[in-house]
């Protein structure tokens, strides 16, 4: 099966290749931009799966298939997944969230080959996708969350967050003044709701901002130990999966 992966940041499309051939999928060719893939397509038989970004630094990756006709099943890769999750249910194409989860990574591709017997051809509406993915830059993240304390709100801004955590079945907000407040929310929530730019789960526990690192060490089995300004209650740890992809974030 020839597989191309068409990601514009070179270290995750290199991730991603590694994911990969760990489940002895081989993908040789890593494209970079719109106007790389056109070239490519344009000079090359085109291959049996495409792993695509939907985001290049040149452009939507769809301007590839208004240059080039399509001849490949295409999973594609995003980390807006409030938009893709409406367009390709509309469309009937696999994706994947980043950062990419490695079992999500196998079923996909395993969507993909049971498609394979049956001969189907995957039919593509790039413009119905394209509308529905129109301006997801522009989205709004979360600014501010309203607590309860007692009888009172208190509004807590993003910018004084040092970190989110569950504990007992509760989420809460620890703040940079060395304070905890449970939110009716939890993490999974939390992650569309912020600027992945700003924010980044790094274990099933926390959510931390890039201005609460205050230093990073290495911890036992290959991961990380983020240390906080305050937070102090327990190690706050990314997880081994993740290390990769936090230290790509942090950069």
């Amino acid at each position: 099966m020839k597989t191309i992966i068409i990601e514009d940041e070179k270290p995750a499309a290199r991730l991603l290749q590694r994911k990969l051939e760990k489940i002895k999928i081989k993908a040789d060719i890593l494209l970079h931009s719109v106007e790389e893939a056109i070239e490519w397509f344009t000079e090359n038989e085109h291959p049996d799966l495409i792993f695509l970004d939907i985001q290049l630094s040149d452009g939507l990756s769809f301007e590839i298939f208004e240059k080039v006709e399509i001849k490949s099943a295409i999973i594609f890769t995003t980390a807006y997944d409030e938009f893709a999750l409406r367009a390709f249910k509309l469309n009937s194409i696999d994706y994947l969230l980043k950062p990419i989860d490695e079992d999500d990574l196998e079923v996909a591709v395993s969507k993909y080959k049971e498609r394979l017997p049956k001969k189907e051809k995957l039919q593509f509406d790039f413009e119905a996708i394209r509308k529905m993915l129109e301006n997801p830059f522009k989205k709004e993240f979360k600014k501010r969350f309203t607590v309860k304390i007692g009888q009172h709100l208190k509004v807590i801004s993003v910018e004084e967050v040092e970190c989110f955590f569950s504990e007992n079945k509760g989420t809460y907000i620890h703040t940079f003044d060395n304070r905890n407040y449970l939110i009716e929310s939890t993490l999974e929530i939390l992650e569309q709701e912020l600027d992945p730019n700003k924010f980044y789960r790094i274990s099933r526990k926390f959510i931390i901002p890039i201005t609460a690192i205050k230093e990073i060490v290495l911890f036992s089995n290959s991961r990380l130990k983020v240390i906080l300004p305050s937070y102090n209650d327990e190690e706050v740890v990314v997880s081994r999966e993740k290390v990769s992809h936090f230290k790509e974030w942090i950069n």
